[in-house]
């Protein structure tokens, strides 16, 4: 089941040419885990992101479970590094976090939340890219991406 929704999701981003959109990153962000925080680049929603992210989640909605557990996740200590905040936000992402709440992101690491907040008190120089390539991954501590389970290049 699991290889048939990976490659459903490697195949909905081809079909969707996403290699060919022009995204902008425009600021930093973190998630506080004190005294840590999860950091990362806030991409801007466009609508291709949108109706991707719909996609997606209609073809996997058959396949979630609102009872996971930290065995679903690639762990580096038998579940204890995995936190029960990720276990539920992966439950709920479709309704805590898709469409209008949606915020595309790229995760850029971990780190002190003081070094986070002075890190978001410097200017953020926005740029624009386009994909070159999509994956699936199985999730680990603090939802990095630990596992990939299938990749697809967006280039033509």
């Amino acid at each position: 089941m699991a290889k048939d929704t990976t490659a459903l999701a490697c195949s909905l981003a081809a079909k969707r040419k996403a290699g060919g959109w022009n995204l902008k990153a425009f600021k930093y962000y973190y998630i506080p885990v004190p005294p840590n925080g999860i950091a990362g680049i806030v991409v801007e929603p466009t609508e291709d992101l949108l109706r991707l992210q719909q996609g997606l989640l209609d073809a996997v909605a058959p396949f979630t479970e609102k009872t996971g557990t930290a065995a679903a996740f690639v762990s580096a200590a038998e579940g204890r590094d995995i936190q029960q905040g990720l276990i539920e936000y992966v439950a709920n992402f479709a309704t805590v976090a898709a469409g209008k709440k949606f915020n595309p992101h790229v995760t850029i690491g971990v780190a002190p939340e003081a070094y986070l907040n002075e890190m978001l008190a410097e200017p953020f120089e926005a740029f624009t890219f386009s994909p070159v390539g999509a994956a699936v991954y199985q999730l680990g501590s603090f939802g990095a991406a630990r596992k990939e389970l299938q990749a697809l290049s967006l280039t033509q």
